[in-house]
């Protein structure tokens, strides 16, 4: 139900949620009472992160149909051709609205007009899904950071683990990030490492 941005972008926040937790204790001074605060943290922040993030699509869903569904009925009613014909350019990507003729976009605007009304947009089952998903991909991304908390029981060993599990998947969700929108995969996966590591930072330093 989700695209891949989506996904990744989810399961991005997620593991940031998390670096702030290992990443705000010193490894030096670190202790398994320390591990045992940073994975109930890790794991609260990202339950109820999810459960946020979650309720924030469904509305972000409900409101971006309703806007779409409400400009396409006035599309239908308006008596001002070229007004409607901006309100359909601006429904489309760029490229494609500034390639189409206007006697393109006059078919467009035609069918619009002879189709019937659009109805209340309510939510859907799959949008239910829809949050579903996003909130088990910003919860689950927790546990591959946490697991050497729970394995390793030297606890510097342990955190290193931990933070290096969490920069690998950084590098991998930019790899897939960069392979979707035909970029170098590598050049992106680097690249969200050393922005979710200055994000991580950012997050820590204004008390985060």
């Amino acid at each position: 139900m989700l695209d891949p941005l989506d996904r990744t972008s989810e399961i991005l926040f997620g593991v940031i949620m998390v670096l702030t937790f290992t990443g705000s204790i010193r490894v030096a001074d670190a202790g398994r009472e320390d591990l045992r605060t940073v994975l109930i943290g890790a794991l609260g922040c990202n339950l109820a992160w999810g459960v946020v993030d979650a309720a924030m699509y469904l509305m972000a869903t409900y409101m971006a149909r309703a806007r779409l569904q409400h400009t396409l009925n006035w599309i239908r009613r308006t008596t001002a051709p070229h007004v409607a014909h901006q309100a359909i350019a601006d429904l489309l990507p760029s490229p494609i609205a500034t390639a189409l003729t206007p006697s393109d976009v006059e078919l467009l605007r035609t069918r619009l007009s002879q189709a019937p009304p659009v109805g209340t947009s309510w939510l859907t089952r799959a949008d239910l899904i829809g949050a579903g998903g996003v909130f088990l991909l910003v919860f689950s991304s927790t546990f591959p950071v946490i697991v050497p908390l729970i394995a390793v029981r030297e606890p510097r060993l342990a955190l290193g683990l931990s933070n290096a599990v969490a920069v690998l998947l950084l590098f991998f969700l930019g790899q897939s990030l960069g392979r979707y929108a035909g970029q170098s995969g590598w050049r992106v996966g680097f690249s969200l490492v050393i922005v979710g590591l200055v994000l991580v930072g950012l997050t820590i330093a204004l008390g985060g």
